[in-house]
């Protein structure tokens, strides 16, 4: 039974249960045959390394597993086809260690181990069904899945007069591309260079003519990418020590600049450790991946507006898992109810949402965490830099930040270089540094970038940065306003970021071209998945270095398009927000 690819994954447990229906089985089957008769038989190319890893949202495996492999197997197909208990072949099953255990013995998989719709043991089952099934090459296979509008196409494939069936990736790979064509969700990515010498202007080249304009849509949220002094550092660090990490933190890559600029965040934050990754996306998978799977029986709870690094981080861990409502502090505290106080658990979200511009009640959801003896898991990405006496976010300026055990935020963004970081407790950073993959296996920051980054950081913690945080939140309020007077559909948030809505994936997309080709505006469209279908808009992002006159180019421009597309100005009711406000 070693010979075979589908019964060699079976534990001596699961044979000796199902013994019986497997020696039945053996008429059908080439590799138990060749046991018997001594012919010789290559095992056919598409059933070898048959053991393919796949992930999904829930954590299950097939309840009666020997049913499922065998279902698998393109010899026995047949007499399992209807033997299946479960209707989706999968069940979520309990998320005990000694299950854990068992499961990995049947799967030889660590972790990751099961998908919906098919055995958790093998991916792709459908086409051995088929593949079994044609005994003559054929030509445009399809395979119906569950979603009506998934087809895959096996296509023949003949190599030296051998016929056997391959799988048309080319012709799957445009049908998913036309999809999100079809639901105008497919990215079309500006030809934009900034503009180094004047902020915050950009050549673009999208139409293949290069001319300038303004730029009303970047995360360089108070344009310290402009600044000499953060130019500087990058240009002196490049002619020091050349433009390459050369390697991993481990292998060569780990710098006194690294450990400085950590030294640096672990100061900006007031934690005693810190440490940096290639991208706060990296950041925020990674800890929450290894979270996830060192900590025995973590529960997860996570906010519903959290970013995709959070939501995959979680997701791949395998831990258990709970979604409140975003920034809804009571239904937080009626699913801790249902926890155990003693049992781990952490509760991840984020200071400011970078597409709403919504601020989540900091406070009360550490009152939640503390009180139920809970992690806290902070994001401060669209924070950090623009909030606080030094630039440390949300945290800092609402004297919050000593309660939370770990803080995530970007060196992308407001600070202008590259790169991600965590901020935390000594023992936590330490175990972080040792277990995650995302940190460990990827090669390190380079030095400018490092450089770059801490400069903009020592600036932002200055009287200058303060200046410029003033300066920030004068130019969103002046603009928000002038949205608002003008009848612009303006979605209220407390903070920087100023989103309008559009409500349709085409016409903002629409919209945000018309901007850039007919009024040298750039504002990016966001549509789906990054907002819900319904909820596409505009996100405008000002700086301190946008002038009154750019921000009137900028209202105009959008009153001009919105008129071109009868999309309706409520001037009236933003003269009622403008007399409330006052």
């Amino acid at each position: 039974m070693t010979s075979c690819p589908f019964l060699r994954k079976l534990s001596p447990t699961v044979i000796q249960r199902d013994i019986q229906q497997l020696i039945q089985l053996i008429p059908r089957c080439p590799f138990a045959r060749r046991l018997f008769d001594g012919t010789p038989l290559s095992s056919p190319r598409m059933y070898s390394d048959v053991a393919i890893e796949r992930q999904s949202d829930e954590s299950s495996v097939c309840k009666n597993v020997s049913e499922c492999l065998l279902k698998k197997c393109p010899f026995t197909v047949n007499s399992y086809e209807s033997t299946c208990s479960n209707d989706y072949l999968c069940a979520q099953t309990s998320n005990n260690h000694e299950n854990e255990m068992y499961q990995n013995q049947l799967c030889g998989i660590s972790d990751d181990i099961c998908i919906p719709n098919t055995c958790a043991l093998f991916a792709g089952w459908q086409k051995s069904i088929v593949a079994r099934k044609s005994l003559q090459p054929t030509t445009d296979i399809t395979i119906k899945n569950a979603d009506p509008e998934h087809s895959q196409t096996i296509d023949s494939v003949c190599n030296d007069g051998d016929s056997c069936l391959g799988f048309n990736y080319n012709k799957f790979f445009v049908s998913e591309v036309e999809r999100k064509k079809r639901d105008s969700t497919y990215r079309v990515f500006r030809r934009i260079l900034r503009d180094a010498s004047e902020f915050p202007f950009a050549d673009d080249y999208s139409s293949g003519m290069k001319r300038s304009v303004a730029v009303w849509c970047s995360n360089d949220y108070l344009g310290m990418s402009w600044h000499p002094k953060v130019q500087e550092a990058a240009i002196s660090t490049i002619r020091k020590h050349g433009v390459g990490s050369g390697g991993t933190r481990n292998i060569s890559g780990n710098s006194l600049l690294h450990e400085s600029l950590e030294a640096e965040l672990s100061d900006l934050h007031g934690k005693p450790a810190a440490l940096v990754f290639t991208s706060c996306y990296v950041a925020n998978e990674a800890v929450l991946h290894t979270l996830g799977t060192r900590i025995p029986e973590l529960t997860m709870i996570s906010d519903a507006g959290n970013h995709a690094s959070m939501i995959h981080g979680i997701r791949t861990s395998r831990c258990s898992k709970i979604i409140y409502r975003h920034n809804d502090v009571k239904h937080l505290t009626s699913l801790l109810a249902n926890i155990p106080k003693d049992s781990p658990k952490l509760i991840a979200f984020e200071t400011v949402h970078s597409m709403s511009g919504d601020v989540c009640p900091l406070k009360n959801l550490l009152d939640v965490a503390e009180a139920n003896k809970a992690l806290s898991f902070v994001d401060e990405v669209h924070a950090v830099g623009l909030y606080g006496a030094h630039g440390a976010g949300v945290a800092e300026r609402d004297g919050q930040m000593h309660r939370i055990d770990a803080i995530t935020g970007t060196l992308g963004k407001a600070f202008a270089s590259i790169g991600g970081y965590l901020a935390g407790s000594s023992e936590l950073v330490d175990m972080i540094r040792s277990y995650a993959s995302g940190f460990i296996f990827t090669t390190s920051l380079p030095p400018h970038s490092l450089a770059a980054a801490q400069t903009s950081i020592q600036i932002l913690k200055s009287s200058e940065g303060k200046e410029l945080r003033a300066e920030h939140q004068k130019r969103v309020s002046i603009v928000r306003q002038s949205l608002r007077q003008a009848g612009l559909p303006v979605i209220e948030a407390p903070s920087h970021i100023i989103p309008l809505h559009v409500g349709e994936a085409k016409l903002c997309t629409k919209i945000s071209e018309e901007l850039l080709s007919e009024h040298n505006i750039y504002v990016q469209s966001i549509n789906y998945p990054t907002v819900d279908i319904g909820d596409e808009r505009l996100r405008i992002a000002p700086t301190p270095h946008h002038t009154d006159k750019l921000t009137e180019e900028l209202v105009d421009s959008l009153c001009m398009v919105w008129k071109k597309y009868n999309l309706p100005l409520n001037v009236e009711s933003a003269r009622k927000i403008t007399r409330q406000a006052g």
